[in-house]
Protein backbone atom coordinates (compact mmCIF):
# COMPACT_ATOMS: atom_id res chain seq x y z
CA UNK A 1 0.00 0.00 0.00
CA UNK A 2 2.67 2.39 0.67
CA UNK A 3 4.66 1.30 -2.34
CA UNK A 4 1.22 2.57 -4.34
CA UNK A 5 0.84 5.55 -2.35
CA UNK A 6 4.76 7.04 -2.96
CA UNK A 7 4.48 5.64 -7.02
CA UNK A 8 1.30 7.94 -7.45
CA UNK A 9 3.35 10.61 -5.24
CA UNK A 10 5.68 10.54 -7.63
CA UNK A 11 3.57 10.09 -10.59
CA UNK A 12 1.83 13.50 -9.12
CA UNK A 13 5.05 15.54 -8.96
CA UNK A 14 6.23 14.29 -11.87
CA UNK A 15 2.90 15.63 -13.66
CA UNK A 16 3.43 19.22 -12.21
CA UNK A 17 6.83 19.55 -13.09
CA UNK A 18 6.51 18.32 -17.03
CA UNK A 19 3.24 21.11 -16.56
CA UNK A 20 6.18 23.95 -15.09
CA UNK A 21 8.02 23.04 -17.61
CA UNK A 22 5.73 23.25 -20.52
CA UNK A 23 4.86 26.38 -18.95
CA UNK A 24 8.03 28.03 -18.79
CA UNK A 25 8.29 27.11 -22.58
CA UNK A 26 5.07 29.04 -23.52
CA UNK A 27 6.32 32.09 -21.94
CA UNK A 28 9.75 32.02 -23.36
CA UNK A 29 8.60 31.49 -26.81
CA UNK A 30 5.56 34.61 -26.14
CA UNK A 31 8.64 36.56 -24.74
CA UNK A 32 11.35 35.36 -26.97
CA UNK A 33 10.78 33.23 -29.72
CA UNK A 34 12.04 30.04 -30.08
CA UNK A 35 15.66 29.45 -32.14
CA UNK A 36 15.01 28.99 -35.78
CA UNK A 37 17.08 28.97 -38.97
CA UNK A 38 16.82 31.79 -41.47
CA UNK A 39 15.33 31.19 -44.74
CA UNK A 40 17.62 32.80 -47.25
CA UNK A 41 16.69 31.52 -50.89
CA UNK A 42 15.99 34.26 -53.29
CA UNK A 43 12.17 33.34 -53.80
CA UNK A 44 10.69 33.96 -57.21
CA UNK A 45 8.56 36.63 -57.21
CA UNK A 46 6.62 37.91 -60.91
CA UNK A 47 6.35 41.15 -60.11
CA UNK A 48 4.01 43.48 -62.10
CA UNK A 49 5.58 46.33 -63.92
CA UNK A 50 2.15 48.23 -63.24
CA UNK A 51 1.59 48.19 -59.77
CA UNK A 52 3.12 48.88 -56.65
CA UNK A 53 4.13 46.06 -54.71
CA UNK A 54 3.39 45.34 -51.42
CA UNK A 55 5.48 42.69 -48.90
CA UNK A 56 3.06 41.09 -46.67
CA UNK A 57 5.41 38.92 -44.44
CA UNK A 58 3.01 37.06 -41.79
CA UNK A 59 6.17 34.49 -39.83
CA UNK A 60 6.26 33.87 -36.35
CA UNK A 61 8.64 32.39 -34.04
CA UNK A 62 6.78 33.92 -30.87
CA UNK A 63 2.91 33.37 -30.21
CA UNK A 64 0.98 32.77 -33.29
CA UNK A 65 -1.92 35.61 -34.12
CA UNK A 66 -3.17 32.63 -36.84
CA UNK A 67 -6.80 33.64 -37.40
CA UNK A 68 -6.12 36.73 -37.66
CA UNK A 69 -3.13 36.58 -39.89
CA UNK A 70 -5.45 34.25 -42.06
CA UNK A 71 -8.64 36.36 -41.93
CA UNK A 72 -6.63 39.58 -43.09
CA UNK A 73 -5.40 38.11 -45.99
CA UNK A 74 -8.62 38.37 -48.12
CA UNK A 75 -8.91 41.56 -46.73
CA UNK A 76 -5.44 43.02 -47.88
CA UNK A 77 -6.28 41.34 -51.32
CA UNK A 78 -9.24 42.95 -51.95
CA UNK A 79 -7.71 46.71 -51.01
CA UNK A 80 -4.91 45.51 -53.98
CA UNK A 81 -7.27 45.14 -56.32
CA UNK A 82 -9.26 48.07 -55.41
CA UNK A 83 -6.30 50.37 -55.24
CA UNK A 84 -4.27 48.61 -58.34
CA UNK A 85 -1.61 46.99 -55.99
CA UNK A 86 0.77 43.81 -56.04
CA UNK A 87 0.87 41.30 -52.88
CA UNK A 88 3.27 39.04 -52.34
CA UNK A 89 2.35 36.93 -49.07
CA UNK A 90 5.06 34.91 -47.70
CA UNK A 91 6.63 33.62 -44.25
CA UNK A 92 9.69 32.99 -45.69
CA UNK A 93 12.70 35.57 -45.02
CA UNK A 94 14.59 34.96 -47.87
CA UNK A 95 13.11 38.18 -49.51
CA UNK A 96 14.89 40.58 -47.49
CA UNK A 97 17.73 41.06 -49.61
CA UNK A 98 18.68 44.15 -50.97
CA UNK A 99 17.81 43.36 -54.74
CA UNK A 100 14.14 42.25 -53.74
CA UNK A 101 13.36 44.55 -51.26
CA UNK A 102 13.84 47.48 -53.49
CA UNK A 103 11.24 46.52 -55.84
CA UNK A 104 8.52 46.42 -52.78
CA UNK A 105 6.67 50.29 -52.08
CA UNK A 106 6.37 49.12 -48.72
CA UNK A 107 6.69 46.17 -46.59
CA UNK A 108 4.12 44.98 -43.70
CA UNK A 109 4.99 42.98 -40.44
CA UNK A 110 1.38 40.92 -40.20
CA UNK A 111 1.48 39.72 -36.46
CA UNK A 112 4.80 38.69 -37.26
CA UNK A 113 6.50 37.96 -33.74
CA UNK A 114 9.77 36.98 -32.62
CA UNK A 115 13.16 37.04 -34.42
CA UNK A 116 12.29 36.24 -37.74
CA UNK A 117 15.13 37.69 -39.58
CA UNK A 118 18.81 37.02 -39.39
CA UNK A 119 21.35 39.64 -38.63
CA UNK A 120 21.67 40.64 -42.51
CA UNK A 121 18.28 40.58 -43.24
CA UNK A 122 17.73 42.76 -40.69
CA UNK A 123 20.12 45.33 -42.01
CA UNK A 124 18.83 44.88 -45.20
CA UNK A 125 15.42 45.92 -43.81
CA UNK A 126 16.51 48.43 -42.13
CA UNK A 127 18.54 50.10 -44.89
CA UNK A 128 15.27 49.98 -47.28
CA UNK A 129 13.03 51.75 -45.08
CA UNK A 130 15.73 54.72 -44.62
CA UNK A 131 16.47 55.00 -47.98
CA UNK A 132 13.25 55.35 -48.95
CA UNK A 133 11.08 52.18 -48.47
CA UNK A 134 7.90 51.81 -45.93
CA UNK A 135 7.47 49.21 -43.25
CA UNK A 136 4.18 48.58 -41.19
CA UNK A 137 3.76 46.61 -38.03
CA UNK A 138 0.08 44.83 -37.45
CA UNK A 139 -0.41 44.29 -33.31
CA UNK A 140 1.62 42.02 -32.74
CA UNK A 141 4.08 42.95 -34.69
CA UNK A 142 4.85 45.08 -31.80
CA UNK A 143 4.80 43.01 -29.17
CA UNK A 144 8.46 42.15 -26.78
CA UNK A 145 9.64 39.47 -28.58
CA UNK A 146 11.59 40.75 -31.49
CA UNK A 147 14.84 41.97 -29.17
CA UNK A 148 15.95 43.89 -32.55
CA UNK A 149 16.30 48.02 -31.37
CA UNK A 150 16.37 49.66 -34.74
CA UNK A 151 13.23 48.08 -35.03
CA UNK A 152 11.82 48.86 -31.38
CA UNK A 153 13.25 52.79 -32.07
CA UNK A 154 11.76 53.66 -35.57
CA UNK A 155 8.72 51.29 -35.83
CA UNK A 156 7.39 51.55 -32.15
CA UNK A 157 9.48 54.22 -30.46
CA UNK A 158 8.51 52.77 -26.95
CA UNK A 159 8.31 49.50 -25.55
CA UNK A 160 5.96 46.62 -24.83
CA UNK A 161 4.40 45.88 -21.01
CA UNK A 162 1.52 43.45 -21.30
CA UNK A 163 -1.92 42.95 -23.02
CA UNK A 164 -5.48 43.26 -21.20
CA UNK A 165 -6.59 40.02 -19.64
CA UNK A 166 -9.39 40.78 -17.51
CA UNK A 167 -11.68 40.63 -19.70
CA UNK A 168 -9.25 39.31 -22.70
CA UNK A 169 -11.46 41.77 -25.26
CA UNK A 170 -12.61 44.82 -24.42
CA UNK A 171 -14.70 47.36 -26.60
CA UNK A 172 -14.48 51.23 -26.31
CA UNK A 173 -13.87 54.07 -28.64
CA UNK A 174 -10.96 54.62 -30.90
CA UNK A 175 -10.22 58.43 -31.08
CA UNK A 176 -8.41 60.02 -34.52
CA UNK A 177 -6.52 62.89 -33.83
CA UNK A 178 -7.58 66.03 -35.78
CA UNK A 179 -4.40 67.07 -36.98
CA UNK A 180 -2.89 63.95 -38.84
CA UNK A 181 -1.80 63.74 -42.53
CA UNK A 182 -4.82 63.96 -44.60
CA UNK A 183 -4.43 60.99 -46.69
CA UNK A 184 -4.20 58.45 -43.30
CA UNK A 185 -7.29 60.14 -41.41
CA UNK A 186 -9.40 59.72 -45.08
CA UNK A 187 -13.10 58.44 -44.95
CA UNK A 188 -12.46 57.71 -41.01
CA UNK A 189 -15.10 58.48 -38.62
CA UNK A 190 -13.65 61.16 -35.93
CA UNK A 191 -14.26 58.19 -33.46
CA UNK A 192 -15.92 54.76 -33.84
CA UNK A 193 -16.37 51.29 -31.20
CA UNK A 194 -13.71 48.85 -31.69
CA UNK A 195 -13.07 45.73 -29.68
CA UNK A 196 -9.16 44.03 -29.02
CA UNK A 197 -6.85 42.85 -27.09
CA UNK A 198 -4.87 46.31 -26.31
CA UNK A 199 -1.77 46.15 -25.98
CA UNK A 200 0.22 48.22 -22.68
CA UNK A 201 3.39 49.78 -23.56
CA UNK A 202 5.40 51.51 -20.99
CA UNK A 203 5.78 54.78 -21.95
CA UNK A 204 4.12 57.16 -24.54
CA UNK A 205 5.59 56.27 -28.26
CA UNK A 206 8.76 58.90 -28.47
CA UNK A 207 9.30 60.57 -31.78
CA UNK A 208 5.91 59.62 -33.56
CA UNK A 209 2.64 61.13 -34.70
CA UNK A 210 0.10 59.43 -33.43
CA UNK A 211 -2.49 58.64 -35.75
CA UNK A 212 -5.64 57.31 -32.97
CA UNK A 213 -6.21 56.77 -29.38
CA UNK A 214 -8.11 55.18 -26.74
CA UNK A 215 -9.15 56.79 -23.15
CA UNK A 216 -7.21 54.69 -21.04
CA UNK A 217 -9.15 55.34 -18.06
CA UNK A 218 -12.02 53.30 -20.18
CA UNK A 219 -10.70 49.60 -20.45
CA UNK A 220 -9.79 47.28 -17.83
CA UNK A 221 -5.86 47.56 -18.54
CA UNK A 222 -4.81 44.31 -16.02
CA UNK A 223 -2.81 41.96 -17.50
CA UNK A 224 -1.51 40.03 -14.10
CA UNK A 225 -1.38 36.27 -13.98
CA UNK A 226 -2.17 33.92 -11.28
CA UNK A 227 1.64 34.34 -9.90
CA UNK A 228 2.21 37.78 -11.08
CA UNK A 229 1.52 41.35 -9.34
CA UNK A 230 3.04 43.95 -11.33
CA UNK A 231 0.44 44.27 -14.75
CA UNK A 232 -1.58 46.01 -13.51
CA UNK A 233 -1.42 49.19 -15.19
CA UNK A 234 -1.62 51.28 -18.22
CA UNK A 235 -0.95 54.15 -19.98
CA UNK A 236 -3.30 56.64 -18.78
CA UNK A 237 -6.59 58.37 -20.21
CA UNK A 238 -4.20 59.32 -23.39
CA UNK A 239 -3.81 55.77 -24.76
CA UNK A 240 -2.54 55.98 -28.07
CA UNK A 241 -2.94 52.91 -30.61
CA UNK A 242 -1.65 53.90 -33.68
CA UNK A 243 1.40 56.29 -35.25
CA UNK A 244 3.87 56.97 -37.89
CA UNK A 245 6.98 58.54 -38.54
CA UNK A 246 9.57 59.32 -41.28
CA UNK A 247 12.92 57.25 -40.87
CA UNK A 248 15.89 58.34 -43.27
CA UNK A 249 13.82 58.63 -46.21
CA UNK A 250 11.22 56.51 -45.15
CA UNK A 251 8.64 55.87 -43.29
CA UNK A 252 6.67 53.80 -40.52
CA UNK A 253 3.63 52.96 -39.47
CA UNK A 254 2.64 50.75 -36.67
CA UNK A 255 -1.11 49.60 -34.72
CA UNK A 256 -1.54 47.76 -31.79
CA UNK A 257 -4.99 46.75 -32.92
CA UNK A 258 -5.47 43.79 -34.78
CA UNK A 259 -5.24 40.65 -32.52
CA UNK A 260 -8.66 38.40 -33.64
CA UNK A 261 -10.51 37.62 -36.78
CA UNK A 262 -13.25 40.03 -36.21
CA UNK A 263 -10.95 43.16 -36.53
CA UNK A 264 -11.08 42.47 -39.82
CA UNK A 265 -14.27 42.36 -39.90
CA UNK A 266 -14.56 46.14 -38.62
CA UNK A 267 -14.84 48.05 -41.55
CA UNK A 268 -12.76 51.21 -40.04
CA UNK A 269 -9.79 49.07 -38.62
CA UNK A 270 -9.60 47.97 -42.53
CA UNK A 271 -10.07 51.74 -43.48
CA UNK A 272 -7.23 52.57 -41.12
CA UNK A 273 -4.81 50.20 -42.83
CA UNK A 274 -5.67 50.69 -46.18
CA UNK A 275 -5.45 54.76 -45.16
CA UNK A 276 -1.85 53.90 -44.27
CA UNK A 277 -1.33 51.89 -46.57
CA UNK A 278 -1.65 54.19 -49.08
CA UNK A 279 -0.02 56.89 -47.41
CA UNK A 280 3.04 54.54 -47.60
CA UNK A 281 3.24 53.77 -51.47
CA UNK A 282 2.11 57.56 -52.03
CA UNK A 283 5.18 58.47 -50.12
CA UNK A 284 7.94 55.79 -51.26
CA UNK A 285 10.09 56.64 -53.59
CA UNK A 286 9.71 55.17 -57.20
CA UNK A 287 13.53 53.49 -56.62
CA UNK A 288 14.60 52.18 -52.95
CA UNK A 289 18.13 52.91 -52.38
CA UNK A 290 20.01 50.22 -50.67
CA UNK A 291 23.14 52.28 -49.88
Amino acid sequence: MKKAIKIILWSLLGLVLLLVAAGGLVFYKISNGFPVSYETGKPTINFSPDQPAILVFSKTTGFRHGESIEASKPILQEMARRNGWFIYETEEGGVFNPEQLSRFKAVVFNNSTGRVLSDEQQEALSRYVEGGGSLMGIHGAGDNSHHWPWYETNLLGTQFSHHTLEPHLQKTDVHIESDVDSTLAGSLPSSWTHEDEWYVFYNQPKGMKILSYIDGDKILPNGNLPWSSDKNFGMGTYHPVAWYRTVGQGKTFYTSMGHSNDVWQDANFARLVENALRWQISSADSSVSMN
